[in-house]
C-alpha cells in the first residue's frame, strides 16, 4: 500500500477514535462504562499514529500519539500516558524537535511524579541531543545533561552520572566555564582512580582538567600538574602529562615553535579530537607573537 494509502487508512481511524470518545461523553455511556469507550479510542489513536509513521508524516504521528496519552491520563493510567507521550516526541523528533521536547518533558513529569528516575534521566539526555544537534542551544543541553547526572546519581547509577557530567564538563569548557569543567574532570579522575577498570581514563580526565587551567592561568596548570602526579603518580608517566609540561615550559619561554612541535609530536602518535584542539589552539593564542595555526 503506498503512503497516500495508509495515511487514508490513519485519517479513517482518527475520525473513527473521535465517535467513540464523543460517545463515551453521553448520558447513556456515562451510566454504562464510558471509560471501556475511552480505552478503546487510546487504540485506536495508537493505531492511527503508527499508521501516519508508516506514511512518514511524522507531526500528524505524534499528535495522534498525544490524543491517546490525554485519554490515559484521563483513565488515571499514567504508565501508559508516559509511553504514548515518549512515542510522540520520538515521531515530532523528525519534524519539530521544540514539540518533540515538549513531549518528553511531559513524559518527565509523569516518571518523576511515579518516582521512575532512571526512566526520567534517560529521556533527559534524549531532550539534551536534540538542544545539541537540531536546535543547538549547548547552554540548554548543559542543563538537561546536569538533571540526568542528578537523576542517576540518586539512583546510584555513577557510571551513568558521569557519562552526562563528562558531556557538561566539555561543553563548560567550549563556553569558557573553566572552573565548572575543571571540577568535573577533577572529580570524574579521582573517582575513576580507584576503579580497576577506569583507572588508566582517570590521565585523560586529569589531562583535560590541566588544560582547563591553562586557559585560566598558566601558575594555576603548574600547580594543577604537580597536584595530579601526587594524587595520581601514573599520571607522570603518561604522555598527556609530558605534554603538559612540554606546553608550560614553551609558555613560559614565550617560543610558539616549541609549543606548536610538542603538540604536533603528541598528535602523530594520539590523534587531538576537536575539544582537545580548541583548548590547545585558546592556550597558544596566549603566546605573544603568535599569528600561525596549530598545525
Amino acid at each position: 500500500m503506498d503512503n497516500s494509502g495508509k495515511e487514508a487508512e490513519a485519517m479513517a481511524l482518527l475520525a473513527e477514535a473521535e465517535r467513540k470518545v464523543k460517545n463515551s461523553q453521553s448520558f447513556f455511556s456515562g451510566l454504562f462504562g464510558g471509560s471501556s469507550k475511552i480505552e478503546e479510542a487510546c487504540e485506536i489513536y495508537a493505531r492511527a499514529a503508527n499508521m501516519f509513521k508508516m506514511a512518514k508524516n511524522w507531526s500528524a504521528a505524534g499528535n495522534a500519539f498525544c490524543q491517546a496519552a490525554q485519554l490515559h491520563l484521563q483513565l488515571q493510567s499514567k504508565h501508559d500516558a508516559a509511553t504514548c507521550f515518549v512515542d510522540a516526541g520520538n515521531a515530532f523528533k523528525k519534524a519539530d524537535p521544540q514539540e518533540a521536547i515538549n513531549c518528553l518533558m511531559r513524559a518527565i513529569e509523569i516518571y518523576t511524579d511515579m518516582g521512575r528516575f532512571t526512566i526520567a534521566a534517560k529521556h533527559h539526555i534524549s531532550i539534551a541531543e536534540i538542544y545539541e544537534t537540531e536546535l543547538v542551544d549547548i547552554e540548554k543541553a548543559i542543563a538537561h545533561y546536569e538533571q540526568s547526572a542528578d537523576y542517576y546519581k540518586g539512583e546510584e547509577s555513577n557510571s551513568s552520572a558521569n557519562k552526562c557530567l563528562l558531556k557538561v564538563a566539555g561543553y563548560a569548557a567550549q563556553l569558557e566555564q573553566y572552573q565548572k569543567a575543571i571540577d568535573i574532570y577533577e572529580q570524574v579522575g579521582t573517582n575513576a582512580m580507584d576503579s580497576p577498570l577506569l583507572k588508566y581514563s582517570a590521565k585523560d580526565y586529569f589531562f583535560k582538567a590541566a588544560l582547563c587551567h591553562f586557559c585560566i592561568d598558566m601558575l594555576n596548570a603548574k600547580l594543577a600538574v604537580q597536584r595530579y602526579e601526587e594524587l595520581f603518580p601514573a599520571f607522570s608517566d603518561s604522555r598527556e602529562c609530558k605534554l603538559m609540561k612540554k606546553l608550560l615550559e614553551a609558555h613560559e619561554e614565550q617560543n610558539v615553535d616549541s609549543y606548536t612541535e610538542s603538540v604536533k609530536e603528541y598528535d602523530s602518535i594520539s590523534r587531538l579530537d576537536q575539544w582537545l584542539t580548541t583548548m590547545l589552539l585558546r592556550i597558544k593564542k596566549t603566546i605573544q607573537g603568535d599569528e600561525e595555526d596549530l598545525r
